[in-house]
């Protein structure tokens, strides 16, 4: 990765490796961040923002693959480098898809057009395979977009963290009479994802409403829509994430 001189640079100018993880995180500013990759010419060796969107293992500077940590946001321009796993895996979902008939009784021509992840989700919803999958006919779109969280603590293998105005989005969130559902939608196959992703607007919905907060990640493949859905055994534990169920598949009309 175009970043892993940047990131060995970084962790070389203020000796995160000597950091005893025992006690706690290494904690990192973007400023600290810009003052070591100052001299750097590529815009993904020097941007701030390029360098910390860490979404999958692949992603992972190697220096920190090396030393099994992860990189957190925990406030507006500071980070946390963590020791433990900070990923989880999106498991196959085997076998022939399930045919869904959806609940519409007229065509959409304008979710034909284009090949966004944002576009296969609202039709995933439109149809009421959202609704279908959560056994909630009551669920409406109420959240998308950015927002910021509000401050909440949680422990990572041991060592706890605090965040506070860490900016999170989701791709869609639906409320119903009992129920919320965050969804995370990706348009192309993916094997891993940063557990931050997840956990951070659980967390943050879970300290602005009291109905049962629930978490999906969501993919459009093909024909095919695939759906698995996570929750955490202890919601003060980030590494606690289980997989609940999964489910794929293709929607036709009657």
């Amino acid at each position: 990765m175009a970043n892993n001189n940047s990131w060995a640079k970084i962790f070389k100018d203020n000796k995160i490796l000597e950091n005893d993880f025992s006690k706690g995180p290494f904690y990192l500013s973007a400023k600290m961040i810009k003052k070591s990759v100052q001299n750097f010419k590529k815009t993904s060796e020097k941007e701030v923002r390029i360098l910390c969107k860490i979404d999958n293992r692949k992603q992972v500077p190697e220096i920190m693959k090396e030393n099994k940590m992860v990189l957190l946001p925990v406030k507006n321009g500071e980070y946390a480098i963590v020791k433990g796993e900070g990923f989880v895996d999106i498991p196959e979902i085997k076998g022939e898809a399930e045919v869904y008939n959806t609940k519409l009784g007229f065509d959409l021509d304008t979710s034909k057009i284009g090949n966004s992840e944002m576009q296969h989700l609202d039709f995933a919803y439109a149809s009421s395979l959202i609704r279908t999958f959560m056994d909630d006919p009551t669920l409406v779109l109420t959240i998308r977009g950015r927002k910021r969280t509000p401050e909440f603590d949680f422990k990572i293998d041991k060592q706890n963290i605090k965040v506070k105005s860490v900016q999170t989005e989701v791709d869609a969130g639906y409320e119903g009479e009992n129920n919320v559902v965050l969804i995370e939608a990706k348009n192309s196959t993916t094997k891993d994802t940063i557990i931050r992703q997840l956990y951070y607007p659980f967390r943050q919905w879970s300290e602005h409403t009291k109905k049962k907060v629930h978490l999906l990640f969501f993919e459009k493949r093909g024909k095919e829509y695939l759906i698995w859905q996570y929750g955490f055994k202890d919601r003060n534990d980030y590494n606690s994430i289980y997989l609940i169920k999964s489910k794929k598949y293709t929607i036709f009309k009657n």
